[in-house]
């Protein structure tokens, strides 16, 4: 896989004791959810409550934890300089099952020293009907022409908590991350995620291998294409990783399996969920279904890696401008266990196709990017891809463009 690295994360040799499937599964008692695994050795800090103060994040090593109570602001800092694009992520972490208010989740957004945001800010709630489960999305400064906060200096990164009135009200644990990545080239562009493809590539038949997914981003489980089983409990979130390479699509559907329904288990608006982060824990997006003890499905297609270089278009092609991992996540809601139901198996079809657009042909451009010649669309339509290989979270990641590009060997 060719593509440029993101700047972040810890040591190598973190990510052989969190990545694996095996790691994934200690500490998964009978009768347990597991709780979010934040990354080995994070280091505590506590955001300031007002706009002045905020502890320092730095990119290339750290990450950070801290906790926000309902209501809350929190501030911290963050070091930019003026040739690097800046991602600063949280991860909000309830309690497995717990009920949260219909109006909680976080807002992050990262902003200058006289409180002018520097890219949209961003919303993620909670999803009581969907049940608690881990929520993560990031602030950015996209280096561009025009695009604000271009100087080098000292800004801010916001999270606030939103209302937990009707949930619980205990403090929500938060991971926090900063990464960089170079500036936009001249020419990178988004594309309307609705041009591309939604439908798979043909699969043959193949068997469903055995996994076991993670708690979070650090010990997610590394998938391939192919076909995977595994089973969740009432409650529960499992992470998984594939591998995105520019200019490729990922296809991917979870199938719950029924969980012996004799007709008197409640059906559960937003029972299962199927979400998608990228690599620098973005959203890209979010699918839920109910659920009533009977087989669902629940499926997903994203623009291809790269598509959203330049900063525009929706969440899904604003979250798929990385080349790396991606981050699959199941999700079983929690009043799903008040009919008895026990564990319920779920199988995982996982493609990456390279991209293709249900109006108009793709061609690959000069620099090895995706273009889309699609009709009514002015001004030239080509995409120049900007990318970065992520190798998980707990290596060593390294950032190129140009001459740093690398060769990375997919095991």
């Amino acid at each position: 896989m060719r593509g440029c690295w993101l700047v972040g994360t810890a040591a190598l040799g973190v990510l052989a004791a969190a990545g694996s499937a095996g790691a994934a599964g200690q500490g998964r008692g009978a009768g347990a959810v597991p709780v979010y695994r934040m990354a080995p050795g994070a280091q505590e800090v506590r955001g300031s409550g007002s706009a002045t103060g905020g502890p320092l994040l730095r990119p290339g090593s750290a990450t950070y934890t801290d906790s926000v109570r309902p209501g809350e602001r929190k501030y911290y800092s963050v070091e930019l300089d003026a040739g690097s694009s800046a991602y600063v992520s949280a991860v909000a972490v309830p309690r497995p099952g717990a009920t949260m208010g219909t109006r909680d989740g976080i807002d992050v957004v990262l902003e200058d020293a006289a409180g002018t945001p520097c890219g949209a800010g961003r919303h993620r709630t909670f999803l009581s009907a969907g049940g608690a489960y881990p929520v993560a999305d990031y602030a950015e400064r996209v280096v561009r022409q025009g695009a604000p906060c271009g100087a080098a200096g000292t800004y801010r990164f916001v999270v606030r908590r939103g209302d937990a009135a009707g949930g619980d009200t205990a403090a929500v644990p938060v991971e926090l991350r900063y990464e960089t990545g170079p500036a936009a080239r001249p020419g990178d562009a988004a594309t309307s995620s609705g041009a591309w493809s939604s439908q798979p590539p043909p699969r043959s038949r193949r068997t469903a291998a055995e996994v076991v997914g993670g708690s979070g981003f650090n010990d997610a489980a590394e998938i391939r294409a192919g076909s995977w089983k595994d089973e969740l409990r009432p409650g529960e979130t499992r992470f998984y990783r594939v591998s995105v390479d520019t200019g490729r699509q990922l296809f991917a559907s979870a199938r719950f399996a029924g969980a012996g329904d004799d007709g008197t288990s409640p059906y559960v608006i937003s029972g299962v969920r199927l979400g998608l982060s990228n690599t620098a824990r973005g959203y890209v997006m979010n699918k839920t279904a109910g659920y009533q003890g009977r087989d669902a499905t629940l499926s997903l297609a994203t623009p291809p890696a790269g598509a959203g270089g330049g900063g525009g278009g929706g969440d899904a092609v604003r979250g798929m401008r990385f080349a790396g991992w991606y981050y699959l996540q199941v999700s079983l809601n929690p009043k799903v266990g008040r009919g008895g139901s026990g564990a319920v198996p779920v199988t995982l079809d996982v493609d990456v196709a390279d991209a293709r657009v249900s109006a108009g042909p793709v061609r690959k451009s000069s620099e090895g990017g995706a273009t889309a010649a699609r009709s009514g669309e002015g001004g030239g339509g080509a995409l120049r891809v900007v990318g970065y290989a992520g190798v998980g979270v707990g290596s060593v990641l390294l950032l190129g463009l140009g001459v740093w590009t690398v060769r990375v060997r997919r095991g």
